[in-house]
């Protein structure tokens, strides 16, 4: 076995918590989308998964610490919701990287390494995590953290492993060995990692113990992370490398180079480097953690997390429940009613509504493909899409108009461009919009209202310090979002 070395006990340990915002949650369908994914959503209370990560790891870190900003790696495609929910949970500044393409979660990790690693003068230990899991008690989660800390200074790469309360078949699991003087401290060598296993196999390893199921939290030294990825997967080591190498900043966001980045092939951090590690010069050990966590992954998991009525009914929204037992309903727009049923999953929204058994929520993944083969763009984008100057909500249809309510932000702006195929007529519905319509400007108020033409270069603007409303009709023979010509965009988008 092999460990880098150690750092200056006198020396406060460098830590840097990694949030890792990929994944789509297609099994959180409708509700999580690919647009808008189930780690930027308050599943659990007023915060979302994503803010929680951020809350959990800003709270780290006491004398013995010294514990930097977060990074954040995430699509392209979030990084504007990524830096609004940010900015609501008063971390502005965060770096973020942005990956062009999703390929998972083992070049995810090694992006952030590489920026946080710049030799033996800067080679801090990673907190990583994911950005959709809840865990209910930060103290103990701090205390395992500070066990996984102590081991990743020494040179090992370390996983955090909850311990299995029913053979569930949607997880993976890690073994390790029970009798030996670490594990009594609590800290364990891993013997293996293991795939997510049927119903039978999980009830064995409930049986036989010394199994724990892989929360995806990993702690280790940056460099440890690249050499092992150098061993074990060369080509990827290359590539990422090389992205890393013609990497460009913009502010706080950081892209690695497009062209070398999507010729990696997906892989996760188990099967790129830890399920390797046992047995070869990397030592890889386990902290187990209990702290309430759950990673939300199906809604029977969701359901299992949230408070519930004297019949068992977890209900958010507008819901009313009449001899009903042991239900999930989620009303996000409308009145949702259930009379003498049990065990289902109901979760409405705008334009989907989604109602299953909730033994088989593991299965609504199937319907999201289908969705996805068929074309369709319900699995995609909400009615409502958010935007980094407000959102647009898309109310109604036909075939050659679609009316939109709009909001934009105080002092935040649409970008100046024009659209070759349709017409749109702005009604003020509240505040104050600045509207550049040609060569002209005019600012109006409520109940004022604008016509732009077809091929007409506009913008909409809100100058004052209150959100600007309007309802926009949009007329022509093709309403696709991609009729667009950008010109200028605050946004840098194209």
């Amino acid at each position: 076995m092999t460990s880098s070395s150690t750092s200056d006990p006198s020396t406060p340990l460098r830590a840097t918590p990694v949030i890792l915002c990929g994944g789509s949650g297609t099994r959180l369908w409708p509700l999580s989308r690919s647009g808008f994914p189930k780690q930027f959503l308050s599943l659990t209370g007023n915060e979302t998964l994503f803010q929680q990560a951020a809350t959990r790891l800003r709270q780290l870190g006491d004398v013995q610490w010294l514990v930097s900003d977060p990074l954040v790696v995430c699509n392209e495609a979030h990084r504007f919701l990524v830096m609004e929910q940010l900015r609501e949970a008063g971390l502005e500044s965060i770096t973020t990287l942005l990956e062009p393409e999703g390929r998972n979660t083992a070049p995810a990790l090694t992006l952030a390494a590489m920026a946080c690693c710049n030799g033996e003068a800067d080679d801090p230990i990673l907190i990583v995590t994911p950005a959709d899991q809840t865990i209910t008690d930060t103290s103990s989660l701090h205390a395992a953290l500070k066990k996984a800390v102590a081991e990743a200074n020494t040179g090992a790469l370390v996983v955090l492993g909850i311990t299995p309360d029913r053979p569930e078949t949607g997880f993976g699991y890690i073994q390790v060995e029970t009798q030996t003087s670490d594990a009594r401290h609590g800290v364990h060598e891993v013997t293996r990692f293991v795939e997510k296993p049927d119903e039978a196999r999980a009830k064995q390893y409930i049986a036989e113990g010394g199994y724990y199921w892989n929360a995806g939290i990993f702690i280790l030294r940056a460099s440890v992370w690249l050499r092992a990825l150098k061993t074990f997967q060369t080509e990827m080591a290359t590539h990422l490398q090389k992205a890393w190498d013609h990497r460009t900043t913009d502010g706080a966001f950081i892209r690695p180079d497009p062209t070398a980045f999507t010729a990696i092939h997906p892989d996760s951090v188990d099967y790129a480097v830890l399920e390797r590690c046992p047995g070869s010069e990397f030592t890889i050990k386990m902290v187990p953690l209990d702290a309430g966590w759950s990673d939300l992954g199906t809604w029977d998991s969701v359901w299992n997390f949230l408070p519930k009525d004297a019949m068992g009914n977890a209900c958010k929204g507008d819901v009313m429940v009449r001899d009903s037992r042991s239900n999930l309903v989620n009303a996000t727009s409308r009145l949702v009613s259930l009379v003498g049923v049990e065990n289902l999953v109901v979760i409405e929204t705008a334009d989907a509504v989604l109602i299953a058994d909730r033994a088989r929520s593991q299965d609504v993944k199937h319907i999201v493909q289908q969705l996805n083969e068929q074309a369709r763009n319900e699995h995609t984008l909400h009615r409502k899409v958010h935007r980094p100057w407000g959102w647009y909500d898309s109310i109604d249809e036909g075939g050659r108009f679609k009316v939109k309510r709009i909001l934009v932000k105080p002092k935040a702006s649409l970008s100046l461009q024009l659209h070759h195929h349709r017409a749109e007529h702005w009604i003020v519905v509240k505040g104050t919009a600045e509207i550049t319509n040609g060569e002209t400007k005019v600012l109006l108020t409520e109940n004022q209202s604008s016509y732009i033409p077809l091929g007409v270069i506009h913008r909409l603007a809100n100058p004052g310090n209150i959100a600007l409303e309007i309802i926009e009709v949009q007329s022509g023979s093709y309403l696709g979002e991609d009729d667009i010509v950008r010109f200028e965009d605050t946004y840098g988008r194209n």
